[in-house]
């Protein structure tokens, strides 16, 4: 397996990439409320990705394997966990809705996704929220110059399994490389497997994302052959950064910050280039 090592100054691309997709999930959070539909939160994606003169990662996607998917972000509501097809669903109070969002600036790949809930939520809701996203902090911690896929997925599984309750965890998606294409070399997963794991160095991007439901672990595809939902209707939670290794330490391309405040609180050397 050969893993696509990146100079500098395509790490700062990616990170011009990254920056466009942290504005553009700004934006469609703030306009996930009552009574619009993820095609009325897709369209404010788009205006994002055309204001910065940036391409999207995520439109047309998948047209050589059959069904191209439609829409500049996968917009998941509810059961449906990933890859949710922008279109006439309308947003209620009190959805789980997850964005996964995009962006290319000159070759160069940028990916994110956020969980959040519109309006008032249901407890075991936030709470599925909070582990998912500190299951995405807890691997992004474990990155560093020489370790290995397996330190991440570990520390992954390890945060899921210490929560108070019980959660499924996604073993058929994961995260993967991320650089001149969305999607490379090394698959990233959740859960620590016993195959032999990849080592990750300088130069070096991946794109990190847990995925979480309330039930189990196993999923069916939508009608539209991209929608993934939970099999037992459990409601779900997806969180994922674009993270990089320099020569200085981690640096997270899709947090506005680089991900500074969030590292440093886990003692974890922060690594941007020309910030």
């Amino acid at each position: 397996m050969t893993i696509e090592v990146k100079t500098a100054a395509q790490l700062l691309k990616m990170r011009q990439a990254g920056l466009v997709v942290a504005e553009g999930l700004r934006q469609m959070r703030q306009a996930a409320v009552p009574g619009v539909t993820t095609a009325d939160i897709d369209a404010v994606g788009r205006r994002v990705l055309a204001e910065a003169g940036a391409q999207s990662n995520f439109d047309g996607y998948g047209a050589e394997y059959g069904t191209p998917f439609k829409g500049v972000a996968c917009i998941s509501v509810n059961d449906e966990l990933v890859h949710g097809m922008p279109g006439r669903r309308v947003i209620r109070e009190g959805d789980l809705v997850s964005v996964d969002f995009g962006a290319v600036v000159d070759g160069w790949h940028g990916d994110a996704a956020r969980t959040f809930i519109v309006g008032e939520g249901r407890p075991e809701d936030e709470q599925l929220n909070q582990a998912t996203r500190e299951a995405l902090w807890a691997g992004i911690a474990a990155v560093r110059d020489g370790c290995r896929v397996v330190d991440i997925s570990r520390a992954i599984e390890r945060s899921v399994t210490s929560q108070p309750r019980r959660y499924g965890s996604l073993k058929e998606y994961t995260g993967h490389g991320i650089g001149s294409q969305m999607h490379m070399d090394p698959d990233v997963p959740n859960q620590a497997r016993r195959s032999p794991s990849t080592r990750l160095r300088v130069g070096m991007a991946i794109a990190i994302e847990p995925m979480l439901t309330l039930g189990l672990h196993q999923t069916v595809l939508g009608d539209d052959e991209w929608t993934v939902l939970s099999r037992d209707g459990s409601r779900g939670s997806h969180w994922e950064n674009t993270v990089a290794i320099t020569e200085h330490g981690v640096w997270v391309l899709t947090e506005p910050d680089g991900g500074r405040a969030e590292l440093e609180a886990r003692g974890v050397p922060f690594g941007p280039l020309g910030e």
